[in-house]
């Protein structure tokens, strides 16, 4: 346990699953340093929470309370929660009213004599950081992706490339900022090129948010340098003061190579680790999973299931739809070549299973990173946000996989990929020649993310001196 005199941090995730757990892997990487740690969170969250980090006796929980959604039941404190995206800006509006009670636990702490050394808290509360001014503590933002899709939505922001580029299909330039691949316009997230309007109040949000970011202390990247294609300089000119990124990932792995790993879930359904199990050849199941956020049509996962038949590789195809039945027969047909689950699964834990030889991916980053580290190639299908960005990072970029074929033919409602398509890309990816080379190349990767985070490793070394830097500034 840490002592009386141990250094203190104070980490701040938002409510959103992706969003949380990296910090919780930070957390528990600084508790093995003999750092005390306090997440603030609501009620709602700190169940699950605390469950994670019950075997860590450095980490502390304090719940503030979360605001009533006007249009939303109590109790609604995570995305997860949410009945549709279109809450989500009322959500991230709400988590203003957060500002008072967190200043209120600084407060206290000013009284008990344990300020931290530094506040660690997600983008999307960028009013933490004028709160951490008022008290005198550095303010370090998360925002849950990678340096050069970060940088590449900063050089978008301020140049604007997609007002001067004559289509859509047109290769854009942004200064000061090598890209290890051809960017388009068509290729950035939607809502860089879409939010021209500043009078629009998400569009203010963001803007805030951001103005808070660029001043803030220094920037938490759970990724490791060597992957990042020697961009890091270049999104720090974005910041001010000298604020440095700090790649300190991949923060899943601290846990498994500092020998404190977490006991193996028990909430694995039975079905899905004896489908894995009883596999004879290695690597010859395909994951599939799109994420918490994504939203795919009743006929998308109909086209899903039916390319994963046609390919005729192993599969387990993890979803998240409440409304959607397989087509008539699929189930009876796939008896012991592919499995369908609908229950919460552990990713990592699948990932790093011997059976395992691709991933079927939207390319959030938490799964990209989690994916490379596990030495698994990824068919990538982005959907919303960056997972464009981090598609292009992974197949072009880093070679560690490939990208779907995406039709501009009409494919009928709801639907943007084809089961030929499907088919198509999990056959080259599990069989052929190009999944064989993204194969060799995320295995070689896989072994440069769990050196980073050993002793020695880059991020390792990042992490030590970024606690060294905060006790120096702190005087502690």
């Amino acid at each position: 346990m840490a002592s009386p005199q141990a250094p203190h941090v104070v980490i701040f995730p938002f409510m959103a699953q992706g969003h949380t757990l990296p910090l919780l892997d930070l957390s528990k990487a600084l508790s093995h340093r003999n750092i005390k740690v306090t997440i603030i969170t609501t009620p709602a969250n700190a169940k699950s929470i605390g469950k994670d980090t019950e075997n860590h006796p450095n980490i502390g929980l304090v719940e503030i309370p979360f605001p009533i959604i006007h249009g939303l039941p109590q109790g609604t404190e995570n995305t997860s929660q949410l009945p549709s995206m279109e809450f989500l800006f009322p959500f991230l509006i709400a988590t203003k009213q957060l500002q008072k009670p967190f200043e209120q636990v600084l407060q206290g702490m000013i009284v008990s004599k344990s300020l931290p050394i530094c506040v660690i808290s997600d983008f999307f509360l960028g009013w933490t950081l004028s709160s951490c001014q008022a008290f005198g503590v550095p303010r370090l933002v998360f925002h849950g992706m990678c340096v050069l899709s970060m940088a590449i939505c900063k050089s978008v922001c301020v140049h604007m490339p997609h007002t001067k580029a004559e289509s859509v299909l047109d290769p854009i330039e942004l200064p000061g900022l090598e890209l290890p691949f051809d960017l388009s316009v068509s290729e950035l997230p939607a809502q860089l090129i879409q939010a021209t309007d500043q009078n629009d109040p998400f569009f203010q949000f963001m803007s805030d948010a951001g103005q808070a970011d660029c001043n803030s202390w220094g920037v938490v990247v759970n990724s490791f340098e060597e992957i990042e294609s020697g961009t890091v300089s270049s999104f720090e000119t974005f910041y001010e003061n000298g604020a440095r990124a700090w790649c300190l990932g991949p923060l899943f792995l601290y846990d498994k190579v500092e020998g404190i790993n977490k006991p193996i879930s028990q909430n694995q359904p039975n079905k899905l680790i004896q489908f894995l199990n009883d596999q004879v050849t290695l690597g010859s199941v395909l994951y599939v999973s799109f994420g918490t956020q994504a939203d795919l049509s009743d006929a998308q996962l109909d086209q899903v299931c039916l390319g994963l038949e046609e390919a005729l590789v192993p599969f387990l195809l993890v979803v998240r739809s409440t409304t959607w039945s397989p087509p008539n027969g699929l189930e009876e047909r796939l008896e012991g070549k592919g499995l369908i689950v609908r229950e919460r699964v552990d990713q990592q834990r699948i990932l790093s299973h011997r059976a395992i030889g691709g991933f079927f991916s939207h390319c959030g980053w938490n799964s990209v990173i989690e994916s490379i580290s596990a030495g698994v190639p990824i068919l990538a299908w982005p959907m919303i946000a960056e997972q464009s960005l981090n598609a292009k990072l992974v197949a072009e970029g880093l070679g560690a996989g490939l990208g779907i074929r995406k039709s501009h033919d009409d494919l009928g409602s709801g639907i943007e990929v084809s089961r030929q398509a499907i088919c198509e890309g999990v056959r080259e990816l599990m069989e052929g020649e190009k999944g064989r080379d993204a194969r060799e190349r995320a295995q070689a990767l896989g072994r440069v993310a769990w050196r980073a985070v050993q002793e020695g490793g880059s991020s390792h070394e990042a992490l030590n001196k970024l606690i060294d830097q905060l006790c120096a500034f702190s005087g502690h």
